[in-house]
């Protein structure tokens, strides 16, 4: 009896399909890279998810006040995930934490700018190349800004995602959108880390107006969000202004493809030259072109009725992560 069960499980076995790598199981592990930061070493934090098979690696660099569950939002299923939808797709995450946010080192505010974060996150790359054929690196606003120095500075991926980043500023809003913050060390929760002065978070209560409005006031998001917000150098957003302008900006050494995904309702989107033109995927590729003279190629998405932090919006979810699907899988 034992011998006929055995032989059913074996012929069942045999015939049952293999997943294929979209729809394989995906591995997770939490990695601390040691990486050179400017002239100390620091230990940045990564989550890297791989489906089976996976040939390819998106490195994912979160905004300020924001760490690498940007990139993997836990509220209201999986709709709000870019890296479980990349993971569906057969492409392995690596979301990081910047260093001095989340679970990477938090050395003195005045190291932590935009060119050390790259840094950082080259030797990220770095260590992902043996494994992986192809590693694009990706960014959310600050995090953009490292993205595109990463990839200008050290030539060393295959391509760059930019989102909530464009060269043309609506200082209007943008300006008075930054008093908003404060320092760390006077937020209730954060002030626990014993972080310095130049370390910056948002204000209690400021984060639907500052980055989803005019998208829909869902308490459980606007809760998670509180709850879970992160710090920022003041490092960071000076570099970040002075590394995107329109005089020198770092794109300008990118020589791969590029995608820009940006919402029309950023403090980044307007009427040039106070936002970029986000009137349409066209429109926003025409506009941030020039900004890109050396990339081969250049493709935009627009998303519409959201604010600064769109990963939390799940009307335009599906059409967003399979834009970014289309195109990795295009270069």
């Amino acid at each position: 009896m034992r011998f006929r069960r055995l032989c059913a499980a074996v012929l069942l076995a045999a015939f049952l399909p293999v997943p294929s790598p979209a729809n394989a199981a995906t591995t997770c592990e939490d990695v601390y890279t040691p990486v050179q930061f400017g002239l100390v070493q620091q230990t940045m934090y990564g989550r890297l998810c791989v489906p089976q098979g996976a040939k390819t690696v998106q490195v994912l660099v979160p905004g300020g006040t924001y760490t690498s569950s940007y990139w993997d939002i836990p509220v209201e299923g999986q709709t709000r995930s870019v890296t479980r939808a990349m993971n569906s797709a057969g492409v392995a995450t690596m979301a990081v934490d910047r260093i001095g946010s989340g679970k990477s080192s938090k050395p003195l505010s005045i190291l932590v700018d935009v060119p050390n974060q790259a840094e950082a996150v080259h030797q990220i790359v770095q260590n992902l190349r043996p494994r992986f054929g192809k590693v694009l690196v990706g960014g959310h606003s600050i995090g953009s800004a490292i993205a595109m120095v990463e990839a200008g500075r050290y030539n060393d991926v295959d391509g760059v995602l930019i989102t909530g980043m464009t060269h043309q500023w609506d200082y209007v809003r943008a300006v008075p959108a930054l008093t908003n913050l404060i320092p760390a060390l006077l937020d209730p929760k954060l002030s626990l880390r014993g972080l310095d002065v130049g370390y910056l978070t948002t204000a209690p209560g400021t984060r639907y107006t500052m980055f989803h409005a005019p998208g829909p006031n869902v308490s459980a998001v606007i809760s998670l969000d509180e709850s879970t917000k992160d710090v920022v150098s003041a490092g960071e957003f000076v570099t970040t202004a002075l590394m995107s302008n329109l005089v020198l900006p770092a794109s300008a050494a990118i020589t791969v493809p590029v995608m820009t995904i940006q919402t029309s309702a950023d403090y980044f989107c307007g009427t040039p030259p106070l936002g970029a033109d986000c009137s349409s995927a066209q429109a926003l590729v025409q506009s941030e072109r020039p900004f890109y003279p050396l990339a081969p190629r250049l493709d935009g998405f627009v998303v519409n009725g959201y604010g600064h932090v769109f990963n939390f919006d799940t009307k335009t979810a599906d059409n967003y992560h399979a834009t970014v699907v289309a195109w990795q899988r295009g270069i």
